[in-house]
């Protein structure tokens, strides 16, 4: 497909189906509480979509562990020993666990409870910070507006932090009191996850490798994640650096704003690696 090909179907897309979700939203969290007797059709993936369990992991599968401490020196530059750890990381796997990197546990643990608290409220009490399509900013159930699409077996609250002026308060709850000026943190045993998304690939002209970050629910209890998504200004152009390109690594990706990526992503909803394979540049 090309560049402009791709530019036609986004903006077909966002003028008909970004005001408001293609069918009634249901809510995950209630369904889960209402003793199914089998999961309905509309959330079970394809099978070649679906996550397989490693009974048996080998020692070679040890996710990296970076330890952040000593990070950057008397004289503020980076330790070079720790960035190639880093490096290394997101080459070979695409994601990696940090310690020592300077959120307090107890301020994490607060994080996730105040979040848990939030999502034990009544339906009702929840359902007034409702989100939509255009910003997801608020409670959700859906990524997408495409109609009949086969959906996450999650609900989400998503909140704009920074810059200050994208923040919409009335998505704010203030209930429980400590939620609206909580840190939101990934926590998971006082590791930190931090996972290349599909941006670094194309920045890194493919020397960084984006993954899926998948879950697999228990069937026993709740899982709540935490997550901070950095991104860049939406007119801000996406392409790979001019320092990791040559006439012997041509680019593989054609520039494009973090806008029209976005795009994607807020019509189709999560589609594996096809998001950014679908931009490579034809050869």
């Amino acid at each position: 497909m090309t560049k402009n090909k791709k530019e036609v179907n986004i903006e077909t897309r966002k003028g008909s189906t970004m005001d408001e979700w293609p069918e009634p939203i249901v809510r995950v969290q209630s369904l889960a509480e209402s003793n199914l007797s089998s999961l309905p059709d509309r959330y079970i993936k394809p099978a070649s979509q679906r996550p397989t369990t490693i009974e048996e992991a080998p020692a070679a599968t040890n996710i990296p562990i970076i330890d952040l401490e000593g990070l950057f020196l008397e004289d503020g530059s980076p330790d070079e020993a720790i960035m190639a750890q880093i490096s290394e990381a997101c080459r070979e796997w695409g994601f990696f666990q940090v310690l020592n990197h300077g959120v307090r546990p107890e301020l994490m643990d607060a994080a996730r409870e105040n979040w848990r608290e939030f999502f034990h409220l009544p339906v009702n009490e929840k359902e007034t910070h409702r989100n939509s399509p255009k910003t997801y900013e608020g409670y959700g159930s859906r990524l997408g507006v495409e109609k009949g699409a086969i959906l996450d077996w999650s609900d989400y609250y998503f909140l704009h932090l920074l810059p200050p002026h994208l923040k919409d308060f009335n998505k704010w709850p203030s209930f429980p009191p400590t939620i609206s000026t909580s840190i939101i943190l990934h926590c998971a045993h006082n590791y930190n996850l931090c996972v290349c998304h599909d941006k670094m690939q194309i920045l890194s002209n493919s020397a960084y490798k984006s993954v899926e970050h998948r879950v697999i629910v228990n069937s026993e209890k709740e899982r709540v994640s935490l997550a901070f998504f950095y991104n860049p200004k939406s007119d801000i152009p996406i392409q790979p650096l001019q320092e990791l390109v040559s006439t012997h690594n041509p680019p593989l990706y054609p520039p494009m704003t973090f806008d029209q990526y976005r795009l994607f992503i807020r019509t189709q909803g999560p589609q594996g690696k096809s998001h950014v394979e679908s931009h490579v540049s034809p050869r």
